[in-house]
């Protein structure tokens, strides 16, 4: 016999407007780069015992460019946490280039207040050291100015540009061109 029923859920099952098409790949906002790597930069920062990435990311704002030239953290090292006992400041590990190691623990009170000052709370307890070569990262410079009289020399050879500010613009590019 035959079931009937069977027919009536096979078409309430299918849309009754089948000129609609579902959308499928919905358009994502932008992200930089810095969002994007934000995940799994955090991820690796944790494991070293930072909280966030900004006391390695800003580390010569918050200490000042003479001290962030000849050390950088390496780790935060928190202490476990005895049961109903308050946890203590961590230990902040900095890389310390050799001969400035004994002027970084000499500014070492300056580094501890300076960095808890940018926390917002007694953070750092201590500092230990860690003589090594540090991770230089490439600072940009500044491109050199180019030669004025050189930028006239190439805007001169340019006579079919009517405008002056085009053919100006063109005699710098062509200078620093020519510079390389």
């Amino acid at each position: 016999m035959r079931d009937p029923f069977f027919g009536h859920f096979l078409l309430v099952s299918f849309p009754s407007d089948v000129t609609e098409t579902p959308i499928v790949n919905k358009p994502r906002p932008t992200r930089s780069l810095a969002q994007l790597a934000s995940g799994f930069m955090a991820d690796a920062f944790k494991k070293q015992g930072f909280a966030s990435t900004e006391l390695v990311t800003r580390w010569r704002d918050i200490v000042g460019a003479e001290i962030g030239e000849h050390a950088e953290p390496i780790k935060l090292q928190w202490q476990r946490a005895i049961d109903g006992e308050p946890t203590e400041p961590a230990t902040l590990v900095l890389r310390v280039e050799g001969p400035a190691a004994i002027e970084i623990q000499h500014q070492s009170s300056v580094i501890l207040e300076r960095v808890n000052r940018y926390f917002g709370w007694q953070a750092v307890g201590r500092i230990a050291l860690r003589q090594a070569p540090l991770s230089r990262h490439a600072i940009p410079r500044a491109a050199p100015k180019a030669d004025p009289a050189e930028a006239e020399r190439v805007a001169a050879t340019l006579t079919a540009i009517a405008d002056d500010e085009l053919r100006m613009a063109l005699g710098r590019l062509g200078a620093a061109v020519k510079r390389r």
